[in-house]
């Protein structure tokens, strides 16, 4: 039945930034209903690592350095959100507690960590240069042959599937409405063409809206409707990802071991995640023996020892990215529409402070922002009108 009756948000997208954010909307008294392409957090959150590593992830340039003050002041709302979460989904959102090893296993890389330490450094962040035989002393199952190793101390990680199953509980008990298996086709505008007033349906059932947000991820670029200039133009970049499982029990590492062309990540339990490919391929979701013959041949020139651990799992992820690789999140060119997409490699990292970016501007009881140079840093209008939407621009009926 078509939902004549606008609620407060609509939002498109229902993996961690989509939930996270309805849930935080809902807290706020908001009436909130999530549209879901298919499963709710079974897409490319489902799929992800799930570290929250700021000082690992940054990247030279001014994009990183925006996208490393997001994520540090993120990762400092993790513990909190976690908590919060917890209490009101009555399950346990845990986080990994522990260092991250940046690893070198020639001169070559070893060349390029000195090169990443300094520039660390010369961002006033903790990281920490460690001879090869005390990088094996915290973590005997690295391989003798190692060169060079950084820590970086301030680097955690969480379970994604678990805080996307606590996500769900929360959002329904607060009484969001999600909606599962549901395609948006256009964002559908007022009879003006100059605002947003909700969105389309593939089968064309309009679902109004007296703000609509875009989470939907890499899958942003197909939802039509938008005038020219207001777009912003996300892509998809394809991740190839093992869970695997020693059967003897955890023990094998402790703490995230990230190397050229990947990272090994504990979850404590016995169970690792090795990762990830970065593929320019657009949506293609199949997984290729060349991409996990690599990132097991890196791997165990490392760790030996994973040539022991049983695959439980192969994934295949697709990042949301812009041109800059920084998020897309506030308002855009269109009034009544706000994105929350473009998040890259820190969707998981990023999702408390979206939410909270996100919650900010749509609550009509918020004095102005005080995240104003937050906003400024993944502002949407900082990209020229390089995206045409697919489908003509939808217009509500006068």
């Amino acid at each position: 039945m078509p939902e004549n009756h606008p609620v407060d948000v609509v939002v498109v997208g229902g993996g961690i930034i989509g939930l996270s954010l309805a849930w935080r909307l809902r807290e706020r008294g908001m009436s909130v209903t999530v549209l879901e392409r298919d499963e709710a957090g079974g897409a490319t959150s489902r799929v992800a690592a799930g570290m929250l590593a700021p000082v690992t992830e940054v990247e030279f340039g001014e994009a990183g350095r925006r996208v490393l003050e997001l994520g540090l002041r993120s990762a400092r709302m993790w513990p909190r959100f976690a908590a919060q979460l917890t209490e009101a989904s009555g399950m346990e959102v845990a986080l990994l507690q522990t260092s991250t090893l940046l690893l070198a296993r020639d001169e070559d890389e070893a060349r390029e960590l000195e090169r990443q330490l300094a520039f660390r450094e010369s961002l006033g962040l903790r990281v920490a240069r460690l001879r090869p035989s005390a990088a094996r002393e915290l973590e005997p199952a690295l391989a003798p042959t190692l060169r060079l190793a950084l820590e970086v101390p301030d680097d955690h990680a969480v379970d994604p599937r678990v805080v996307l199953a606590a996500l769900r509980r929360a959002c329904q008990a607060s009484g969001v409405q999600l909606r599962e298996q549901t395609r948006v086709r256009a964002v559908e505008l007022d009879a003006a063409g100059e605002r947003a007033v909700g969105v389309l349906l593939e089968g064309g059932e309009p679902v109004r809206a007296r703000e609509v947000v875009l989470a939907a991820g890499p899958w942003t670029r197909e939802i039509g409707g938008l005038p020219p200039g207001a777009g912003v133009p996300v892509r998809p970049v394809k991740g190839q990802i093992l869970r695997l499982r020693d059967p003897e029990g955890p023990g094998l590492i402790a703490r995230v071991l990230r190397f050229e062309g990947g990272y090994l990540l504990p979850r404590g339990d016995g169970r690792y995640v090795l990762g990830a490919t970065m593929e320019e391929r657009g949506f293609e979701l199949r997984p290729t023996a060349g991409g996990v013959y690599e990132l097991l041949r890196d791997t165990r020139n490392l760790v030996p020892g994973i040539s022991e651990l049983e695959i439980e799992e192969l994934s295949v992820g697709l990042r949301p990215s812009t041109p800059d690789n920084a998020p897309a999140i506030g308002r855009g060119a269109l009034a009544g529409l706000t994105w929350a997409t473009g998040h890259h490699r820190n969707g998981i990292l990023l999702a408390p402070l979206t939410a909270e970016l996100v919650a900010g501007l749509l609550d009509s009881r918020a004095r102005e922002s005080s995240e104003n140079d937050l906003l400024a840093a993944c502002d949407p209008a900082r990209f020229s009108d390089t995206w045409a939407p697919g489908l003509s621009t939808a217009r509500a009926a006068p």
